[in-house]
């Protein structure tokens, strides 16, 4: 049985929704539904199991880029069926994703994850979460674990930066994404500081 990974089609959405939402009961991602995940229907892949006798394809994995910016994309919605974990089907959804923001055009490509390694392996960096466009926190914002996040973030960059402009740049803090004003996401921030219960 092979595995096949494709554009989503909208016969997947009730599938994508299934294996989603199961994870997002286990507090692991975000949940989604079936309206958001039609809407962006173009934006996903999945991975499927390929029985040439069964017209039945299983969806086994599935993510999805999110737009952030003009040049900043995230992967969302990583999730893959127990029955792949370790086979490497979720370092093909996201290559293909990364290959897919490429051809769009994006200049970077970033991830919330509470798994650094999978994707430090892929070739991500580790980057302080608030360098990240403040857009990554609209859909965080209604998550149960705002104000006690432990996820981290990652980033990629899909362009070379050029020699001399980079040269030429006044030092940043780390992992600073050369993206992002500090008035933009500072009351994000300031907001979750407050709150009683973080850390």
């Amino acid at each position: 049985m092979a595995i096949i990974i494709r554009p989503a089609q909208p016969e997947d959405v009730g599938k994508i929704i299934n294996l989603v939402n199961r994870f997002a009961a286990q507090n692991v991602m975000l949940p989604r539904t079936e309206e958001s995940v039609r809407q962006t229907l173009p934006d996903w892949l999945v991975a499927v199991e390929y029985e040439p006798s069964s017209d039945i394809l299983p969806v086994v994995a599935c993510g999805a880029l999110v737009s952030l910016t003009d040049t900043l994309v995230e992967i969302r919605s990583l999730a893959v069926d127990e029955s792949q974990h370790g086979k490497g089907v979720g370092s093909q959804i996201v290559l293909q994703l990364v290959e897919l923001a490429k051809e769009r055009e994006y200049q970077q490509v970033c991830a919330l994850t509470l798994r650094e390694n999978f994707f430090t392996r892929l070739g991500f960096e580790l980057v302080d979460r608030w360098s990240i466009s403040p857009k990554v926190w609209q859909a965080c914002i209604y998550c149960p674990k705002f104000h006690r996040c432990d996820e981290v973030a990652v980033l990629m960059n899909l362009v070379a930066k050029p020699a001399v402009a980079a040269e030429q740049e006044t030092p940043r803090p780390a992992g600073w994404n050369h993206l992002l004003k500090w008035e933009e996401w500072q009351p994000l921030r300031l907001a979750y500081k407050r709150d009683p219960h973080s850390n």
